[in-house]
């Protein structure tokens, strides 16, 4: 009873959000939203910590991605191609984090890099058979190709090799589309069991910890932020917009997520593409 008590205002809350406009919805999200980044701001001093924070939660993510394939025996619902791009970029951000950098943000997306390769390994070999190839259809190229021609042209102005530049650049973008291959397969399964749903909110909560830096980072600087001065005056707007673009792609699938585990369902359902 004391369960089911407590249970009955989320799920009045959820369903009377669900019966709201898309305008009203918006307004809700952007509302709540608001209220997570002002909350943020006063909790996080150090600005660094976003990162450390959203690297992190990327880590769990995939630990649950780990403990289904090691004790489910499956990788359905997984999306192979997702996870190529997230080791593609995330090997290059190692490499160029070593030689630009070279702090605790390599540590962590070496050890994501090593966990995301295990999880590809398991799903070409060892669970080959339970893999959905035939709905994980988006090309690599597609993803691939736009983020190397964006990277040319806007990259970061520092005293590094404009080859490393450029692949910073590539990794930035990169990352901000990685996740298209999961949600399309997502799309076209509709159901998503627990283990893929924990790990695809984990993104979408890293993703907006690293939004809410470059929001708070504007706010503080008054919007000059957005122009330093040996940075490329493209190059951080053009972050920022990555990083909107990774948050509002993963918005959709982390409200029916909460809703779903609000609701007390272990699966996400996915309303059918109009």
């Amino acid at each position: 009873m004391g369960e089911k008590g407590l249970q009955t205002p989320a799920k009045k809350l959820f369903l009377w959000v669900r019966k709201q406009s898309k305008k009203v919805k918006t307004v809700l999200g952007f509302v709540t939203s608001l209220t997570l980044l002002v909350t943020l701001k006063l909790l996080i001093r150090d600005h660094n910590h976003f990162f450390v924070l959203a690297e992190f939660v990327h880590l769990i993510g995939l630990l649950c991605l780990i403990y289904k394939l090691s004790t489910l025996k499956t990788c359905s619902g997984l999306s192979l191609k997702t996870q190529v791009l997230t080791a593609i970029f995330l090997a290059v951000r190692v490499f160029c984090s070593f030689i630009m950098e070279g702090d605790i943000h390599t540590i962590l997306d070496f050890v994501t890099l090593v966990a995301t390769l295990w999880v590809i390994y398991m799903m070409k070999f060892k669970l080959k058979s339970s893999y959905m190839a035939d709905l994980d259809t988006m090309h690599y190229w597609y993803l691939i190709v736009p983020c190397a021609i964006a990277a040319f042209f806007i990259h970061p102005t520092t005293a590094h090799f404009f080859f490393f530049r450029m692949l910073w650049a590539f990794c930035v973008y990169l990352e901000s589309i990685s996740v298209l291959p999961q949600l399309r397969l997502m799309q076209n399964v509709q159901i998503i069991e627990p283990f893929t749903a924990h790990y695809v909110f984990a993104l979408g909560v890293a993703r907006f910890l690293g939004c809410a830096h470059w929001i708070i980072q504007v706010y503080d600087t008054r919007g000059a932020y957005l122009y330093l001065a040996g940075r490329g005056y493209f190059w951080i707007p053009m972050v920022f917009l990555a990083e909107i673009v990774q948050t509002f792609i993963l918005a959709d699938f982390c409200y029916y997520y909460i809703k779903s585990v609000m609701s007390g369902q272990l699966l996400v359902r996915l309303p059918q593409p109009v």
